[in-house]
């Protein structure tokens, strides 16, 4: 099938026409399972090296400041990079895109498990890391072609039950396997899962469009690529270089600096990265800084939350993973569940909720003090994987509703690249509220500081939620 000419959206000539039109409902299960298997693949190890960086400071014998790019290099690296493999998938074929971050991080991943020194492992795992998380926008995209609108909710709540519980379990299993042959392992193991993901996806997954005659904005890339690594490094760098530090002061004038080019230079050339008219649309900008602010209160405690257990009942690694685990893991789950609510009461209701329950969540944590049972402080820190596992899907449905099919992929990392930005602020205040109260208030109520501050930005997410249009497009269950 070909389609030339432009489409409902004005997109240049294409090669190929969607497939959700024709294709059967067995196909496109069959589909959603191998696109999940290869996420499965390249991101099951992306919380297990932070458990592992006390041993890689003693192998190493490098500082943990040093070690710990292992897990801030490949998420700076993402938040960069993400949009430029969105939209080169776009360009030139969704599935070839794909293709090539599987392969990619399966080469890198073998080269991370060699590593003869740090910086070795560092550049080669935030290379397999980039590579195998394109895989995430472009994934996004074909699901979100092959699935109808009806059931794309549905497509979506498995994909974000992959994205959060793929790690979960890389946790879970993970652990068993540093402890018995060494962290080296995890990567040796991610090679034959890549592979065997990479000849399931050539097999099944089908062409997708290719855009004829457009060119590849690169100094749009370059600009936006510019603005999100200098806010994210910054916000990493403040705490240890000091935020009066020229180099930190430089990245935050810079980041305002590069966005506002980027608006200009997006204005005036004519295939832009990422077409400004969207940012003129409701139903494109409430995913983005719905869940940019929910991630703020969300990624903040999930890192917070270790510490308050560990300064305040002194409880082992092990123990305070098993007790917070749950948290992601919920959030998984919800994941499929969001299809049941949205076809039952409708986006903005489940999206009103969702944010609500992870609000009331930061609130509920100031009931954590001393003589919390273990019990409550799991039933609290589920609250909040509940709740911002269920907007994730309709969100990001609603968001490739909003864009025309040849933005799909950039449209895609671009909300993740603004979740990612936001996580990296809420991590930043949330300890430094804590840290600043810490010597005034004691150890419990200082983290209840952070929780409060957290509870209340995410009333700008509950604000933004209640922008979206009644009664809202309906998902089957």
């Amino acid at each position: 099938m070909t389609a030339t000419g432009s489409g409902p959206t004005g997109s240049p000539q294409q090669d190929l026409a969607p497939a959700e039109a024709t294709a059967p409902t067995r196909s496109r299960g069959f589909l959603l399972g191998v696109a999940l298997f290869g996420l499965f693949s390249t991101n099951f190890n992306v919380s297990v090296l932070a458990l592992v960086i006390p041993r890689l400071v003693v192998e190493f014998d490098a500082p943990p400041s040093t070690v710990s790019w292992l897990v801030v290099g490949p998420t700076l690296a993402y938040a960069v990079f993400g949009p430029t493999a969105g939209k080169l998938g776009d360009l030139y074929g969704r599935r070839r895109v794909y293709l090539i971050g599987l392969a990619g991080c399966c080469f890198f991943a073998g080269c991370t498990a060699a590593s003869p020194t740090i910086l070795a492992a560092i550049l080669f795992r935030t290379a397999s890391a980039v590579f195998g998380q394109s895989t995430s926008p472009t994934g996004v995209a074909i699901i979100s072609e092959v699935f109808p609108r009806e059931q794309r909710v549905k497509a979506l709540g498995y994909w974000g039950l992959v994205m959060a519980g793929g790690p979960v379990l890389g946790m879970v299993i993970g652990g068993l396997v540093v402890d018995q042959v060494g962290w080296r392992w995890l990567f040796i193991a991610q090679v034959p899962l890549t592979m065997l993901a990479f000849v399931a996806a050539a097999k099944v997954l089908p062409p997708s469009r290719r855009q004829r005659g457009v060119r590849f904005d690169g100094p749009g890339t370059v600009l936006l690529a510019a603005s999100a690594f200098s806010v994210l490094f910054a916000v990493n760098r403040g705490p240890l270089w000091g935020w009066s530090s020229p180099v930190v002061l430089g990245l935050l004038a810079l980041f305002p600096v590069a966005a506002v080019g980027f608006v200009l230079w997006e204005r005036r050339v004519a295939h832009p990265l990422l077409p400004l008219r969207y940012f003129r649309m409701r139903e494109f900008n409430i995913p983005m800084v719905t869940q940019a602010f929910c991630q703020v209160a969300y990624q903040g405690g999930f890192v917070l939350m270790p510490l308050m257990l560990s300064q305040l009942y002194g409880y082992s690694t092990t123990r305070i993973s098993f007790l917070t685990v749950g948290r992601p893991l919920l959030w998984g789950l919800a994941g499929p569940l969001s299809a049941v609510l949205v076809a039952r009461a409708g986006n903005r209701k489940v999206v009103l909720g969702g944010v609500l329950l992870n609000t009331a969540a930061c609130l509920s944590f100031l009931r954590i003090g001393e003589g919390t049972s273990q019990y409550e402080i799991v039933l609290l820190l589920a609250f909040a994987g509940v709740g911002v596992g269920i907007i994730v899907a309709p969100l990001m449905a609603m968001l490739t509703t909003a864009v025309g099919p040849e933005d799909l992929g950039v449209a895609s990392a671009t909300s993740t690249m603004m979740v990612m930005i936001g996580s990296a602020a809420g991590v930043q205040m949330m300890q430094t509220i804590q840290v600043s109260r810490l010597d005034s208030v004691g150890v419990a109520a200082s983290y209840h500081s952070a929780f409060i501050a957290a509870a209340a930005v995410s009333c700008v997410a509950l604000i933004s939620a209640s922008m979206i249009r009644k009664p809202g497009y309906r998902a089957a269950g």
